[in-house]
């Protein structure tokens, strides 16, 4: 399987812009910038994409884990916070944190921790990242 995405800068990094898109067409020309990544500006930004990635990816992976254990999620909602920091490298994605909530009817607490912490190291988004990646995973009554 393979994916593709585009980007396409004009300009200087401060003064120029850019945009993405996806082949699936879901970003399209979608604005990116200076302003964007590193201020406030209306658009998104790469580190952006890698949470929204990172979120799908994982959520996805803790259903699978849960019915991989007989467990049915009603719901499952995941925020990824993505941290950039500047090292002496250069700009580096250091940290990821997963804030987690699931509604899963019949599901222990042990069952529900042994799925997240799964989904976690399993995540295919989690493998690809050299950054240290933290979680809150709540299971809601």
């Amino acid at each position: 399987m393979k994916r593709k995405a585009s980007a396409v800068w004009n300009g200087g990094l401060k003064d120029g812009k850019g945009a993405i898109s996806t082949e699936s067409g879901v970003l399209k020309d979608t604005q990116y910038s200076f302003s964007t990544r590193f201020e406030n500006g209306i658009g998104t930004n790469p580190e952006e994409l890698i949470a929204a990635a990172h979120a799908g990816c994982f959520t996805m992976a803790l259903s699978a884990q849960l019915s991989g254990a007989s467990l049915r999620p009603e719901r499952i909602a995941t925020t990824a916070t993505v941290t950039l920091d500047k090292l002496e490298a250069g700009w580096t994605l250091t940290a990821v944190h997963l804030d987690v909530s699931a509604k899963v009817p019949n599901a222990s607490a042990a069952a529900f921790e042994t799925a997240a912490k799964n989904a976690k190291a399993g995540c295919p988004i989690s493998r690809v990242l050299n950054a240290t990646i933290t979680m809150d995973a709540r299971l809601e009554p």
